[in-house]
């Protein structure tokens, strides 16, 4: 409740350049609470006093009051429990990262657009991050889709989220699969092994796989993997005969045919499969065997870094460059004088 009072004040009451996690870490530091004296204000119970005076029914007004309701020592240890939570944006760098927005995710499906978000696949400090990009990514596009576009991006969205596994939980990814498709939007989830999907989504994992349309199998040994991977082939039919010969007075010959069902691939071929071969599976054809495309091959491979290593992008670099202007480029220049400040 205490969130949601703060975070709706600074939505619908401060200005937008204010609207981030670092005013709401302000918030919460000024917010002190004394054990023995319940009648104390502090500047916030101050500020929603004024809001509450001016509109008695806003929202956060209304949140903040519930919140007031827990007695000296119960609100301190929600302050404390909040400010732990938020602790990770007492970072100075993740601080500036949220201090305002410059994704403009809500554009991806206007026009083309490569956005990259990179993190640790060692250090899980930070995933929350890439859940959060991921979240309100899907939920603007699909916003965007229905109350602009009638329903379908006119520029297709494509999530390719490799190490899956490794970047945190993406919260209703279950629900979402099955949305964002008629919205012009996909996902392409990379897994090490299909055991990973189920650790973090537990029973939605199958959900999940389920709405995927397409799924490929590049090789592994994980066992669950292969499992289900071998009863989705499904079987072959093959032809076997017996022959049979007993020898007494007279010598009598045998031969026995019959049909039998074995998997298309065992657990054991799919384990040791060549290393060049792929496995693609679509909906409503069977599953077929194929070569992996040679990325040298692609007309575009010279423009990679594997290609040349001049090609490869120097992101401090870029960070770094300072604008230069073109020759007849009109523009505005300020003088700011920081003597008196």
């Amino acid at each position: 409740m205490l969130y949601c009072a703060l975070i709706g004040y600074i939505h619908y009451e401060a200005p937008v350049e204010e609207q981030n996690f670092s005013t709401l870490i302000e918030f919460i530091n000024a917010m002190e609470v004394r054990e023995d004296d319940e009648e104390f204000k502090n500047p916030v119970d101050l500020m929603f006093d004024a809001l509450e005076a001016e509109k008695p029914n806003h929202f956060a007004v209304r949140q903040y009051k519930k919140y007031k309701l827990a007695a000296g020592k119960t609100a301190k240890s929600i302050l404390i429990s909040c400010g732990a939570r938020l602790a990770v944006f007492d970072i100075a760098e993740l601080r500036e990262v949220t201090a305002y927005d410059e994704l403009e995710l809500d554009t991806l499906g206007d026009r083309k657009t490569a956005l990259f978000l990179i993190m640790s696949d060692t250090d899980d400090s930070f995933n929350f991050l890439i859940s959060m990009c991921y979240t309100q990514l899907f939920n603007l596009l699909c916003e965007k889709a229905d109350d602009v576009y009638g329903g379908r991006l006119p520029v297709h969205v494509r999530c390719l989220i490799d190490e899956a596994a490794n970047i945190g939980q993406i919260p209703r990814l279950e629900k979402l699969v099955a949305t964002i498709r008629s919205r012009e939007i996909s996902a392409c989830l990379v897994l090490q092994a299909q055991s990973q999907l189920k650790a973090i989504y537990k029973d939605n994992a199958d959900t999940i796989i389920g709405n995927m349309d397409t799924s490929i199998f590049l090789g592994g040994k994980e066992p669950t993997t292969l499992k289900e991977l071998a009863a989705v082939l499904g079987k072959e039919t093959i032809d076997t005969y017996n022959t049979g010969e007993s020898r007494g007075r007279e010598t009598s010959h045998s031969l026995n045919y019959q049909k039998l069902g074995k998997e298309l691939m065992s657990q054991d071929e799919l384990a040791v499969m060549d290393g060049g071969k792929c496995i693609l599976q679509l909906r409503g054809v069977r599953p077929f065997l194929s070569d992996k495309y040679d990325i040298t091959k692609h007309p575009n491979f010279k423009y990679t870094a594997d290609a040349d290593d001049k090609n490869a992008f120097d992101i401090e670099a870029f960070l770094s460059a300072r604008l230069k202007l073109k020759p007849n480029e009109v523009c505005e220049v300020y003088e700011v004088d920081t003597k008196g400040a």
